[in-house]
């Protein structure tokens, strides 16, 4: 049979606010803006993105659970996000709370705080793991099975420890570079591995509606279910598992509904789940549907970001490392402080959003980097992250 592999990605970080020198050890709130309408505040972004893609993107998913009995799909949902979500759109939790109830919407596991912790401190990374698999159990009633890692970040060495942990898969980008001749489309095993699965995004097949479904220059626009299909059908000559990564907000955000996103999405789904050859996958079903094709190397890490598919929109300038090698040289002092606030303060600074809107890149990556971006620049970002870790200093040599 042929089979498809939704999975959908839901989060939001806290922004760090224009948090001035001159707010060093007077304001440790460094994530409240008090005027709405600036771009950095947090519960106004939240809010225009809930109602542009969470809203209707979660309707369109529970009408489909109802509607088209084979529909499921996977969802990694962040702890910063839950936390949003609960303070200012709880309907959205309602909803994720009723998909999550029909047994057929997967919860993969991942950090917490939507860190590179894995890549600077292993005790940190799995203290959010635990505490992302603590919400998820406290608010969904599960236990989850499957790991993502932050930005689809992979390497061999993360497929060891997420078989250590008791994880029966593990998802990854199916970059080229990597496959080489092979395709996404199977079950793996990762290299050095007895268990664990692998799991790989068909990029192609995934960027097509995540990137370029609105995009008139490109020579296939406009897309339609027909035409998806076929390259649906001809990618399964090559093996039967289509694994479709996307964020969720490729739906309504990234392309926006005027663009026929959501028309797209249903029938979509519709076509595919009316053909008795086609089935829908959780990404557990999927790692226990068949046998490892074969063994798969990551040596280095792949990310599913920008055209180099490494850790470059993060990692790609002196700013950012900076900026990581001051987050993470506080973590003794913080961890034993044993002040909750302080720790939670912290840990939101881990998120790997902040040292993204850092990043310098130009032409097409750059420019999505931008998009995302909360500040005029990328040294704005800068400025504002590192005042906010000099007031960290500052409570910790206060204790505040």
């Amino acid at each position: 049979m042929r089979s498809i592999v939704l999975y959908l990605h839901m989060h939001q970080p806290y922004r760090v606010k224009q948090y001035s020198i001159f707010s060093v050890g007077r304001d440790h709130d460094y994530w409240h803006d008090k005027d709405w309408y600036a771009k950095d505040n947090n519960e106004r972004v939240f809010e225009k993105v809930a109602k542009k893609s969470y809203r209707p993107m979660l309707s369109v998913l529970e009408k489909c659970l109802h509607t088209y009995p084979g529909f499921k799909f996977s969802l990694s949902i962040t702890g910063t996000f839950l936390e949003q979500a609960e303070a200012w759109s709880s309907d959205i939790i309602d909803t994720l709370k009723r998909l999550v109830s029909t047994g057929r919407v997967e919860i993969v596991a991942e950090t917490y705080y939507h860190s590179l912790a894995f890549f600077y401190d292993r005790s940190e990374f799995e203290t959010q793991v635990r505490m992302h698999q603590d919400k998820i159990r406290e608010v969904f009633g599960v236990d989850t099975k499957v790991f993502r890692n932050t930005e689809l970040s992979y390497n061999n060495d993360l497929a060891k420890w997420a078989e250590n942990f008791g994880f029966n898969g593990i998802l990854a980008e199916g970059w080229d570079k990597i496959l080489d001749w092979r395709s996404p489309n199977h079950v793996y095993r990762p290299e050095g591995c007895k268990n664990i699965k692998l799991l790989l995004k068909n990029y192609r097949l995934s960027d097509d509606i995540a990137f370029r479904f609105s995009n008139r220059d490109w020579k296939e626009w406009p897309l339609s279910v027909d035409k998806y299909l076929q390259w649906l059908e001809t990618a399964t000559l090559k093996g039967p598992l289509i694994n479709l990564f996307m964020d969720f907000e490729t739906f309504g955000e990234h392309q926006w509904a005027d663009t026929g996103i959501f028309e797209f999405f249903e029938h979509l789904v519709y076509r595919w789940d009316r053909d008795q050859e086609n089935r829908f996958l959780t990404a557990s079903e999927a790692c226990d549907s068949a046998e490892p094709k074969g063994k798969i190397s990551m040596p280095w890490t792949v990310t599913w970001a920008d055209t180099e598919r490494d850790l470059s929109a993060w990692l790609g300038n002196s700013m950012q490392h900076e900026a990581m090698r001051a987050i993470y040289e506080l973590t003794d002092g913080v961890i034993k402080s044993e002040n909750p606030d302080l720790i939670s303060d912290w840990r939101r600074l881990q998120t790997s959003d902040h040292v993204y809107y850092m990043c310098t890149k130009y032409f097409n990556d750059g420019d999505v980097h931008a998009y995302f971006s909360a500040y005029d620049s990328p040294y704005d970002a800068f400025l504002y992250y590192m005042n906010a870790i000099r007031d960290v200093h500052f409570r910790l040599d206060n204790k505040k």
